[in-house]
């Protein structure tokens, strides 16, 4: 049994992501966890303090909240049908969106958390906001962005690229095992070269990482030197790509790719869902 998590703000984005991971999992037992996070409009010292007048307005919004999370399991069963696989519960959190999941996964079971992203405009790319940022940056667990309007597609040709520096037995790479099994798909493992051989960490890392998928197509790449960005543009220009996955590891590309930057918004032209994959640690 497989718990997904699926925070929403029953904005038709979310909803999408919401799509998408229940026909991933279609033939599959998951319970899915649907977790509205909420805070008051006017939310100031009053209300704090638990101000008369305002304890009304708690009170309306998680109605609200609740409403929104029944309204959801119901579009969910209408859309869906009954599968008998498949549970759902709902959650609501006064609370924000990083600290609730966080607070969630903690003390629940959480194999994958299904996210949307806003699109660019015009475009059905990812649009990385900073709530993603930030989720990507300080919840350890897997993450599955997926674009707006990203119209569903079986995961058959993943994109991984790799510096080929980290242990992958200290990493969550089981749901990206299960999803390349599960629908046969060819994993493709990226290299940028740097203009050096591998060293021998590298090439027992890439040993074990082709160990890992041992049970799926695999394919090693090999790119000459190039911006890792390029490198991932390049290989969607070549090949059609379903998903991406990458680590997110602090010593590699991953953190310059999102967490230096200094601006709030990270557009980074993916037309495909995105998985991050944590440490255990």
């Amino acid at each position: 049994m497989k718990h997904i998590l699926l925070p929403t703000d029953f904005s038709e984005n979310s909803w999408n992501a919401i799509k998408y991971a229940i026909h991933l999992f279609k033939d599959e037992a998951c319970t899915f966890h649907l977790l509205n996070t909420y805070t008051p409009i006017i939310y100031n010292f009053e209300y704090v303090l638990g101000t008369p007048g305002q304890d009304d307005l708690g009170d309306s919004i998680r109605k609200q909240s609740l409403e929104g999370l029944k309204n959801l399991e119901e579009r969910i069963t209408k859309t869906f049908g009954d599968n008998p696989r498949h549970n759902i519960k709902v959650l609501s959190r006064f609370d924000m969106l990083v600290s609730g999941i966080k607070e969630y996964i903690s003390k629940n079971e959480t194999d994958l958390i299904v996210m949307g992203t806003k699109g660019a405009t015009g475009a059905k790319e990812v649009l990385f906001g900073s709530n993603t940022v930030h989720v990507f940056k300080h919840v350890k667990c897997p993450i599955l962005a997926v674009p707006d309007e990203y119209n569903y597609e079986r995961p058959l040709e993943i994109l991984f690229p790799t510096d080929l520096l980290v242990d992958y037995n200290l990493f969550q790479i089981g749901i990206l095992k299960d999803i390349a099994k599960a629908n046969n798909s060819r994993l493709h493992a990226l290299h940028v070269s740097t203009g050096n051989d591998l060293t021998f960490n590298q090439i027992n890392n890439q040993l074990a990482l082709e160990a890992h998928f041992k049970d799926s197509a695999y394919l090693y790449h090999e790119y000459a030197i190039m911006n890792v960005t390029e490198a991932i543009d390049q290989f969607q220009i070549n090949s059609k790509i379903n998903l991406l996955a990458m680590i997110n590891n602090k010593h590699s590309f991953f953190e310059n790719l999102f967490f230096k930057s200094t601006i709030n918004q990270i557009g980074f032209h993916l037309k495909v869902p995105f998985l991050v994959i944590p440490s255990n640690t």
